[in-house]
């Protein structure tokens, strides 16, 4: 009989990136669809980095799919990890993208709105992004 050893195997962490779209004082966010897991939920728009993308280059994509619009990604605004219940890891990577061609449309979620950066905390967004929109007036230099 051969013994093996078990070393713990870290769960696979799933890379996302999003946008703070910003025009004025205004930011777009993004509410989850009735079929969708977290139904109801605000956040803001981006999602799932595929293989060999980068982060800027996956939020250009998803901007594009979800939204109909070419965007330029700013800098780099904040960066997260979060553990939600019976789901892989999510490392969030959140860039300012306050250039882009076209007008917003929505194509994939239950609502978008633009909402003065001051009372985006008013929404109820995903855990992941909580502490982000709460700092987000000072880190977008809203305040």
């Amino acid at each position: 009989m051969t013994e093996r050893s078990h070393s713990a195997t870290p769960a696979a962490v799933v890379e996302v990136s999003a946008g703070i779209l910003v025009r004025d004082h205004l930011v777009l966010a993004c509410q989850r669809g009735p079929q969708s897991s977290h139904a109801g939920k605000w956040e803001f728009p981006g999602g799932k980095r595929e293989l060999g993308e980068s982060a800027e280059q996956c939020l250009q994509r998803e901007l594009e799919e979800e939204l109909g619009i070419d965007a330029t990604v700013g800098a780099e605004v904040w960066r997260t990890e979060h553990q939600y219940t019976g789901r892989p890891r999510v490392r969030l990577t959140f860039f300012r993208v306050d250039r882009f061609r076209g007008e917003p449309l929505n194509r994939v979620f239950g609502d978008i709105r633009w909402v003065l950066v001051e009372r985006l905390a008013a929404l109820d967004f995903l855990d992941a992004d909580r502490e982000l929109v709460a700092r987000l007036p000072e880190l977008l230099g809203l305040a």
